[in-house]
């Protein structure tokens, strides 16, 4: 029987929470894992402020909730990062949620579903 593993992409705002219970419910009973990805810019500053740390905080919470693994990465080509993330953990399932900054957003999406095509199925929530 082929592993169920689900990634799910998150930023640091606590309203990720929906992306990792969709996660938790895609993966269910089946056999595999839950993969929690934050992929934060170079010259973001990640962690700079309170805000930061407990947004950090936050996510390791749910991950351990969920029983979920954690990463968080900094990264100056996240696309690279997503694909490499997938390879590493033949991931089947990528959940992500909708931006809104739809137009840099979406051209992500767009060619993160080229390059895993075949690997894995992409699931993009809308807001909520």
């Amino acid at each position: 029987m082929k592993k169920t593993n689900v990634m799910v992409c998150v930023t640091q705002q606590k309203t990720c929470d929906r992306l990792i219970k969709y996660g938790f419910d895609v993966l269910g009973d089946r056999q595999g894992e839950l993969f929690i990805i934050h992929v934060a810019q170079h010259n973001f500053k990640f962690l700079g402020n309170e805000k930061d740390s407990d947004a950090l905080e936050y996510l390791y919470e749910k991950a351990r909730d969920y029983g979920a693994n954690l990463t968080v990465i900094r990264s100056s080509d996240i696309l690279e990062t997503l694909v490499d993330q997938v390879v590493k953990h033949k991931i089947t399932n990528i959940i992500l949620g909708v931006s809104n900054e739809a137009d840099q957003k979406n051209t992500l999406i767009e060619h993160l579903s080229e390059r895993v095509k075949g690997k894995a199925v992409i699931e993009v929530l809308p807001a909520g």
